[in-house]
């Protein structure tokens, strides 16, 4: 997942965004609206009209928001589609010739 912060230099809520998503772990890019051509238009053609704007794959917001923070960090630690967790790992034992027989293949 690729995570872009848009931010202006000395923005507060730009430096405490910073704090939280490296508090989480969470890699993302800085793009310094004062120095990027054409990156104030495309937040503002999002709609937002405040710094810092992160991105977020489908995800998206505007200002300190350490709620969208823990949200985004818990998605990147979530188990990857088709993961199972704990207690969904569990597989009855079959014996050597049922396994043979259930995959075709002797272990």
């Amino acid at each position: 997942m690729t995570v872009a912060v848009y931010s202006r230099p000395s923005c507060v809520q730009c430096m405490a965004t910073y704090r939280a998503l490296d508090s989480k772990g969470i890699d993302y890019e800085v793009i310094d609206l004062s120095r990027s051509p054409g990156a104030a238009d495309k937040v503002r053609a999002l709609g937002y009209l405040q710094a810092p704007v992160v991105i977020a794959d489908d995800d998206q917001w505007s200002g300190f928001r350490p709620d969208k923070i823990a949200e985004l960090a818990a998605r990147l630690t979530e188990p990857l589609g088709g993961a199972l967790s704990g207690a969904d790992r569990h597989v009855p034992s079959l014996s050597g010739e049922e396994a043979i027989a259930a995959c075709g293949l002797a272990c």
